[in-house]
């Protein structure tokens, strides 16, 4: 193959997938040698070692949203919009977060009827949901409320914790959304919104698309993000 041939962002794709695959793994290791110390009472490297994870975890799911970034951008990825049961997704995406939130002793509450379905791109929304819940494992001080409802004829995804709520900078209207685009250049969590923002716009309906929206207040008081999904 000639050096020409040679894509540089296809090149950093397929490092990054190998970097996820080894963190993933250590990650693993990481929460059984938590559990190990719970089990013999040690409580402190019991919370260290869930500080670690946490980080390790973010550091991984940052690798996976990339991922998922590079294969939209690249038309790779097989956008399969379907009706699904919304409950099941969000109850896959809070599974998928459980280890990390017992180690900081989150609750995670669902207000989501079971009869909720809508046409979504099943695994882009989880990975929407596992984003929202990764964030606001960083700004809550001990509860975090999902709640999924249909408003207007759109479905409305609603990730609030009880923190200190979001910084005025990274808050973000609809309008906003819809007009300028979702540009976020500061914050730990700039690409986590980012995905979330192109996700919801790849879900269209009627000439509507769907748009995040960052916030405060909600049912807990603190930060909310939104997507809503026509």
């Amino acid at each position: 193959m000639a050096q020409d041939d040679i894509s540089f962002t296809d090149l950093i794709a397929s490092s990054i997938h190998d970097m996820k695959n080894s963190l993933n793994l250590q990650v693993n290791a990481l929460e059984k040698i938590a559990l190990q110390c719970r089990d013999r009472g040690d409580t402190s490297a019991f919370d260290d070692l869930g500080s670690v994870i946490y980080q390790a975890s973010r550091m991984n799911l940052n690798l996976v949203v990339l991922l998922s970034l590079y294969k939209l951008g690249k038309s790779m990825y097989p956008v399969s919009i379907n009706d699904y049961s919304v409950a099941d997704v969000i109850e896959e995406a809070v599974l998928q977060n459980k280890p990390m939130m017992d180690f900081k002793g989150i609750a995670i509450s669902i207000d989501c009827p079971p009869d909720c379905y809508w046409y979504i791109d099943r695994e882009l929304i989880k990975g929407v949901l596992v984003n929202a819940l990764n964030n606001a494992y960083h700004y809550t001080s001990d509860k975090i409320h999902v709640i999924a409802r249909v408003n207007n004829r759109q479905l409305e995804l609603r990730i609030e914790d009880n923190g200190q709520g979001y910084p005025e900078k990274m808050l973000v209207s609809e309008d906003v959304a819809r007009e300028k685009g979702v540009n976020f250049e500061t914050g730990s969590t700039g690409l986590g919104f980012y995905f979330c923002s192109q996700v919801a716009r790849l879900h269209k309906n009627g000439g509507k698309r769907g748009y995040l929206v960052i916030e405060n207040g909600g049912t807990l008081g603190g930060g909310c993000l939104v997507v809503r999904i026509p």
